[in-house]
C-alpha cells in the first residue's frame, strides 16, 4: 500500500492529522497508519480517503499488476474451497504469505480462506480463533463487509466439530439473519459468497434436526444458483437435500430423484468429493431397503 501517496495528499491539502481524523477516528490511530503502516479498519480507511479525495484503491496503484495477480489467485483459491478440494487449497495458501497482501479486501479474504479450511479439516481452535479475528476485531471492525458474516460461519463450524452447540447455534443464528438481510446488508451481489453462507447454515441446522429451516435454506440456494446461473454449490446443496430427505425418510421416488440431481450437477461441476458422497449414501439407501424387505 502506498502510504506515501496518502501523506502527500494530506500535506498538499494542508490538512493536520487531527483534522483529518476528527470524526473518523483516533489521530493516534491514523499517525499509526501513517508512521508505521498500520493499516485501520477498512470502514475508516475508505472515510480518511475520501476526505482526501482517493479511494483505497488509489493506495495500490503502483502495484496494480501485484494486486491484481494476488487478488486473481486468491480468488480461485476461494472457489477450489467452494469444490472442497481442501489439500490444494491448503498447499496454495501455504505459498502465498500474507505479507505479500496489501490491500485490506484481500487480506480479509486471506485470513477467511485460512479459518475456514481450518475449520473444516479440524485444524487448531486457536490458529481458527486468530484468523477470524483479524478479519471481526481488525480489518472489519465496523462488520460492514460479507467476510465478518463468513468469519462466523467458520467459527459456528468449529464450534459444532468441537461438540459445543450453544455456541455454534449463536453464530450460525447471526449468519442466518445475515443470509435473511442480505439485500438490505448490501450482500446480495456477492453470491457466491452468500451461498456459502447459506449452505453451511443449512447443513448446521440439518445436523440440528431441524429440517424444516435446512430445507427452505437450500430452496433459497437453489434459487440463488438459478437466478445468478451458477453452477459451483449446486451438488452439494442437493446432496445435503438427499440427505435431509433420507433421514427424514421422505419417499422412495422423491429421495432416487434427489440422488440422480446430485451426481448429475456434480458430473457437470468435475465435483469428485459430492460423486463419491452420493455413490456411498445410494449405495447405504439401497442396502438399508433391503434389509427392511427382508426382514
Amino acid at each position: 500500500m502506498d502510504i506515501e501517496k496518502f501523506i502527500a495528499r494530506r500535506k498538499a491539502l494542508k490538512i493536520s492529522q487531527v483534522k483529518l481524523s476528527n470524526g473518523i477516528c483516533t489521530q493516534a490511530t491514523l499517525s499509526k497508519f501513517e508512521r508505521r503502516g498500520r493499516v485501520p479498519a477498512l470502514a475508516i480507511l475508505n472515510q480518511l480517503c475520501a476526505r482526501l479525495g482517493l479511494t483505497v484503491d488509489d493506495l495500490s496503484e503502483n502495484q496494480a499488476n501485484s494486486v491484481t495477480q494476488i487478488r486473481q489467485q486468491l480468488d480461485e483459491i476461494e472457489r477450489r474451497l467452494m469444490m472442497e478440494d481442501y489439500q490444494s487449497v491448503l498447499q496454495s495458501l501455504v505459498d502465498l504469505k500474507v505479507e505479500q497482501i496489501d490491500a485490506v479486501p484481500s487480506r480479509m479474504q486471506y485470513y477467511y480462506l485460512c479459518g475456514m479450511l481450518s475449520s473444516l479439516i479440524n485444524g487448531t481452535a486457536s490458529d481458527i480463533c486468530f484468523s477470524f479475528s483479524q478479519i471481526v476485531d481488525d480489518l472489519d471492525r465496523a462488520h460492514q463487509t460479507i467476510f465478518t458474516p463468513l468469519a462466523y460461519v467458520g467459527l459456528g463450524v468449529m464450534y459444532g466439530r468441537l461438540a459445543e452447540p450453544e455456541k455454534a447455534q449463536f453464530y450460525f443464528r447471526r449468519v442466518r439473519y445475515y443470509v435473511e438481510h442480505a439485500g438490505s446488508s448490501g450482500y446480495a451481489n456477492d453470491y457466491l459468497r452468500l451461498l456459502t453462507l447459506i449452505f453451511y447454515t443449512a447443513e448446521y441446522y440439518a445436523i440440528s434436526g431441524d429440517f424444516v429451516t435446512s430445507n427452505r435454506l437450500i430452496d433459497d440456494g437453489v434459487a440463488l444458483c438459478s437466478d445468478e446461473h451458477v453452477t459451483y454449490y449446486l451438488p452439494r446443496l442437493k446432496y445435503l437435500a438427499t440427505e435431509n430427505a433420507v433421514k427424514q425418510q421422505l419417499s422412495d421416488k422423491l429421495i432416487k430423484r434427489l440422488m440422480s440431481e446430485t451426481e448429475a450437477f456434480a458430473r457437470i461441476n468435475h465435483n469428485q468429493v459430492v460423486e463419491v458422497k452420493v455413490a456411498a449414501l445410494r449405495q447405504r439407501y439401497l442396502q438399508g431397503i433391503a434389509a427392511s424387505e427382508n426382514n
